[in-house]
């Protein structure tokens, strides 16, 4: 049994949130640059001031532009601050020609995505998404696999280009890689609260990507939501997926297949849907024996 994750009265102790371990470099040297394109540079969070500039950005994506609901704390300090921060490793995005407001080259944190291994969530408090989604089952069928949990993936809005998003997915190639990873999950979210503005989309993934039995995984009964809720027949399967969130058709590009029921997420104003990622069944499509990391990027940013 994992350990209980903090509660929301632990966002409000300033003084917990802004407490974070001392960030030690990967004991397999894998960490730091992993590698750049013109003034952009891929790395992995290695100090609390990085991890502090992806909290940043992730306020400034979340709560400014998309409408989340900042408790106190988060307001104060204008920061996204969560803690499970203090355990997963964070992936950057860093353009080192970004200017300050003074006309000065500064890097600037432009992406992220937040990284959380089964054997630290497990030694921790267990996986952020365990609180809209019943893993257990999950895990149970699939002893012995290592498992990878993706989240707060963000990008500044000038940046929301091929070009990031396919250094993100480099990342995480190259991470699964490294970790010998044979699964992925997490959750993509529909902006709002109200799913049934949603229906087509909901029930598009329902009936054209869901998750096979043994990879199932089920919203909590307390948050589940129907997602199909639109017979197949009705729905323009080419019309509804240009419409898809752009995280989303990355996903399915790669894919991902799709848990059973969405979950109203109010803090963060979303509805949210549960992605699953078997690694081998990603290696089938465009995984070669080399170059992992960039060929799923080409593919998730096509």
């Amino acid at each position: 049994m994992s350990k209980r994750a903090p509660g929301d009265e632990d966002r409000r102790d300033l003084g917990l949130l802004l407490r974070f371990p001392r960030r030690k470099k990967n004991r397999a040297s894998f960490g730091g640059t992993l590698c750049r394109a013109g003034s952009l540079e891929l790395r992995l969070a290695e100090t609390r001031k990085e991890i502090r500039k992806a909290q940043r950005l992730r306020y400034k994506v979340f709560y400014e532009e998309g409408g989340a609901i900042p408790d106190r704390t988060a307001a104060l300090i204008r920061r996204d601050v969560c803690a499970f921060d203090r355990v997963c490793d964070h992936l950057l995005v860093v353009d080192h020609a970004a200017l300050n407001r003074f006309g000065r080259a500064r890097p600037k944190v432009v992406g992220a995505y937040r990284l959380l291994r089964q054997d630290v969530a497990e030694t921790n408090f267990g996986f952020y998404s365990a609180g809209e989604y019943d893993l257990a089952p999950l895990f149970a069928r699939h002893k012995g696999k290592r498992f990878l949990e993706l989240g707060r993936s963000c990008v500044l809005a000038p940046y929301r280009s091929k070009r990031v998003l396919e250094l993100l997915w480099r990342g995480i190639g190259l991470y699964i890689e490294h970790h010998k990873i044979d699964a992925m999950f997490g959750c993509a979210s529909f902006a709002g609260v109200d799913p049934t503005s949603h229906a087509r989309a909901l029930s598009f993934l329902a009936h054209h990507a869901p998750s096979r039995p043994d990879w199932r995984v089920r919203a909590l009964e307390t948050r589940h939501v129907a997602m199909a809720t639109m017979p197949r027949e009705e729905i323009d399967a080419r019309r509804t997926l240009a419409e898809l969130p752009p995280l989303v058709k990355g996903y399915l590009r790669c894919g991902a297949t799709f848990g059973d029921g969405a979950v109203v997420d109010r803090q963060f104003g979303t509805t949210d849907v549960f992605v699953v990622m078997p690694v081998a069944d990603i290696d089938a499509r465009v995984f070669g024996r080399f170059g992992a990391g960039k060929q799923l990027a080409e593919v998730v940013a096509a």
